[in-house]
């Protein structure tokens, strides 16, 4: 079991580089499932999530060459089946993307319920079901697979309203319409900036997709995608957790590698609490050495305040000063880490969706677990600013999304360090950070 230990109380100051986006990634390496030929993708994550992703269609028949570090050569032009590994899949919630790259490749897709965080429901996927049952599949869920094949071989394009802004449906069915003849039409989507980059990777490799980042996206089924060269845009949401952090520990960092109109959302509400921001063309220099202030905050979906977000803010809103109200607009609820924080001498009080936060003058160090990757995320910075020794257990859920956490923190002054503890009767803890 590995752990994270913290010595908070420390402001951080220095530079960090954000590394590529998640969300981006682990929907773009499937889509490349549909590329007849090598793509190169730049910029990728070094998380666990794309691990897992990269071994699922590598399992499949895909070969993967790395380039460099963040740099993957990906051909996919040897999966012949259209059934991936379920023990892998489980665990991971983007693997319904492959539901819609191989019904688009192949007319069939035998794939595991997604896994990955819960947030005290079943992650539903009726969305996606719709708009593959409008493209003349048939869609069956039995014993924990989506089973979806093409009614007539091929999918064909139609007209698709989704019924919420679902980021997961509208990815799955433009990843799906690419070659459905014809031409689909999906409204009321999603318009998170990782579903333009999909958008963006598809067209880069021949797809001919319009609307993606509006309420219309419109896919004119193509014959083939061919190779190409693509580079992924920035982690939003990291770059809004380091953000967070030094609102949380005071202090001054310079963001790079960051697309400050993605940041809209994040640097207003920071900003209306009290701290400075102050945008680059590809940088964000964040600082804060007044008091925080109290704000009303509510999740919507993009250009709203991002859900991703939540955990992080309501952890550094429990050192503002007044009463904050931050109601979840996504999910029915997202705050089993509230009871991590109460550990640690915060004030809040959850009803529904809603958490009412009162502003104390310190948090003190516990020990406290990560719930899901986002709450891993509040849980480091409550760490950061907390008086005394934090210690963060299931950083697994972290690393799902996170590169290298613990030592871009530790090059901006922060006192962490991630440690092993082996099995009972196994020896010594074994330091690895």
């Amino acid at each position: 079991m590995t752990k994270y230990i913290i010595k908070g109380g420390r402001p951080l100051h220095g530079e960090i580089e954000i590394s590529g986006a998640k969300n981006a990634a682990v929907a773009i390496i499937p889509a490349a499932m549909l590329v007849d030929g090598v793509c190169r993708i730049e910029n990728i994550p070094q998380i666990s999530d794309v691990t897992m992703l990269l071994n699922i269609i590598k399992r499949m028949g895909a070969r993967i060459r790395t380039v460099d570090r963040h740099t993957m050569d990906i051909d996919c032009s040897g999966i012949r089946r259209a059934r991936a590994d379920f023990d892998i899949m489980t665990r991971i919630r983007a693997s319904y993307y492959l539901i819609g790259a191989l019904l688009g490749r192949y007319g069939e897709a035998i794939v595991a319920m997604p896994g990955g965080c819960n947030f005290g429901s079943v992650r539903p996927i009726d969305q996606h079901g719709k708009g593959f049952i409008a493209m003349g599949a048939e869609v069956e869920v039995k014993n924990g697979l989506v089973v979806a094949r093409a009614a007539d071989g091929w999918l064909h394009g139609a007209d698709i309203y989704l019924d919420v802004a679902s980021v997961g449906a509208t990815i799955n069915i433009m990843l799906a319409a690419v070659f459905a003849r014809g031409v689909t039409r999906i409204e009321n989507v999603a318009r998170e900036p990782h579903i333009v980059d999909v958008a963006n990777f598809l067209n880069a490799m021949g797809a001919d997709i319009r609307g993606a980042g509006t309420n219309v996206i419109k896919i004119r089924g193509v014959n083939r995608l061919s190779g190409g060269s693509y580079a992924l845009i920035p982690d939003q949401i990291e770059a809004g957790t380091y953000m967070a952090a030094v609102a949380g520990t005071g202090g001054s960092l310079l963001l790079k590698n960051v697309i400050p109109k993605h940041m809209d959302c994040i640097t207003g509400k920071l900003e209306e609490m009290g701290v400075s921001v102050r945008e680059g063309e590809d940088s964000m220099l964040v600082s804060r050495t007044g008091p925080l202030h109290r704000i009303f905050l509510k999740t919507l979906p993009y250009p709203g305040f991002p859900t991703d977000m939540q955990p992080q803010m309501a952890t550094v809103l429990c050192l503002a000063q007044g009463t904050s109200t931050i109601t979840e607009g996504i999910w029915d609820t997202r705050y089993k880490y509230v009871g991590e924080l109460l550990k640690m001498g915060a004030n809040i009080t959850v009803d529904g969706r809603k958490a009412i936060i009162e502003g104390v003058e310190r948090l003190t160090g516990a020990s406290v677990k990560a719930w899901d990757l986002r709450a891993g995320a509040a849980m480091v910075i409550a760490g950061l600013c907390a008086q005394g020794v934090t210690e963060v257990e299931n950083v697994h859920y972290i690393e799902r999304g996170y590169e290298d956490l613990v030592e871009k923190l530790r090059s901006v002054g922060a006192d962490i360090e991630s440690v092993d503890i082996p099995e009972e009767g196994d020896g010594e803890i074994i330091k690895i950070g």
